[in-house]
């Protein structure tokens, strides 16, 4: 008995070996459950985790995404500005590419988005500051446009965000709301952006880059390496744009953001200023504030409706590189591509004279 006993305990031994060895030695990690911290980390701290990314050492470990693909590139690593950005007196250029096998694609189930108009708010406040609209509005401008210099930058730290598929635009997912294709998502609003801008005498240059993809942690810290980057070629920019779009919901349901231009459903549009309160240096803050509050008035005469209250928050989102610094939400993941085009374009239209009345000479 007792070497049968010997020998079954030494079988079943050899045999965990075994399957300890088929499985290389490492629990797995469920993909699934990875973008699902992803998403929540987006819905539920509108990208707060994000933010604090930006101070954080390389290498540190983030919630949203599993330690092994969590060490962000240092700024040294962080590619130069593409030598194919094109040039600051020229339009940006459409994508060229379109949706990967488009024709193969099937929507993904997902429910009916439910319209939502927000207030005519001026301003969600979400820190400690007092705000005097009327005084600031009387305050003047700082940011300077120079002339026959790259005035504008725009680039996207989430670039991967996308929107509620229809039958014409389809897209293969990276993740829920999200997509690689430069064609269908935020990418593509700020080609648009970019373009309404140049239309109007403004000289932009876009980023087109992924800062989110292939980790979404840390994009902030990359993407403001990109843009000391390209402040050290155009040191004269004066405006720099972070073009996102928004997610909005509650449990099951998907929200989009509702306006309506020539007939046409859009969505709407809201810039959002940080004032470092959580730590992080930004004494400029309000020069931001203020040319984002001439923005909004420029778009509640031209276009009533487009702009959501701007969001004043707490963080800073890379916005103390210059006095001209936001991040403009464009839409919500409920929106569609061709909502956010009309809404991106009405506030370029809108925003021009206003940008304009910034150059000098």
């Amino acid at each position: 008995m007792k070497k049968n006993f010997v020998g079954m305990l030494l079988l079943c031994l050899c045999l965990r070996l075994w399957s300890w060895g088929e499985q290389g030695g490492a629990p797995r990690v469920d993909s699934g459950a990875v973008g699902s911290r992803i998403v929540t980390a987006e819905l539920g701290w509108r990208y707060e985790r994000a933010e604090g990314a930006e101070a954080a050492a390389p290498g540190e470990d983030m919630p949203c995404l599993p330690a092994e693909t969590a060490t962000p590139a240092s700024p040294a690593e962080t590619p130069a500005p593409p030598e194919s950005s094109p040039a600051p007196d020229e339009p940006a250029p459409l994508p060229t590419e379109s949706p990967a096998e488009a024709a193969e694609e099937t929507l993904s189930p997902a429910p009916t988005p439910r319209a939502l108009s927000f207030s005519k708010d001026t301003v969600t406040n979400r820190t400690a500051q007092t705000l005097d609209l009327e005084a600031l509005r009387r305050e003047s401008l700082s940011q300077r446009l120079p002339a026959g210099e790259a005035q504008i930058l725009i680039l996207h730290t989430h670039g991967t965000e996308a929107y509620t598929m229809d039958p014409g635009h389809t897209y293969a997912e990276s993740d829920a709301y999200r997509s690689t294709d430069t064609a269908c998502n935020v990418v593509r609003v700020g080609d648009e952006l970019a373009a309404a801008l140049s239309e109007q005498g403004l000289r932009v240059i876009h980023d087109r880059t992924l800062y989110d993809y292939p980790s979404y942690t840390a994009s902030y810290a990359r993407s403001a390496a990109a843009v000391e980057q390209w402040l050290r070629l155009y040191p004269r920019i004066a405006v720099v744009i972070d073009v996102h779009r928004d997610a909005l919901g509650e449990g099951e349901t998907v929200y989009k953001t509702r306006w309506e231009t020539d007939g046409e459903s859009a969505a709407q549009v809201m810039i959002l200023i940080g004032t470092g309160e959580n730590g992080l240096a930004h004494p400029l803050w309000r020069e931001n504030f203020k040319l984002a509050l001439r923005l909004q008035d420029a778009m509640n005469a031209a276009c009533p409706g487009l702009a959501r209250p701007i969001d004043l928050v707490r963080e800073r989102y890379n916005q103390h590189y210059t006095t001209g610094s936001m991040i403009l939400e464009v839409g919500s993941s409920g929106n569609t591509l061709p909502e956010a085009l009309r809404a991106v374009r009405s506030f370029g239209e809108s925003a021009a004279p206003v940008l304009l009345g910034l150059r000098e000479g």
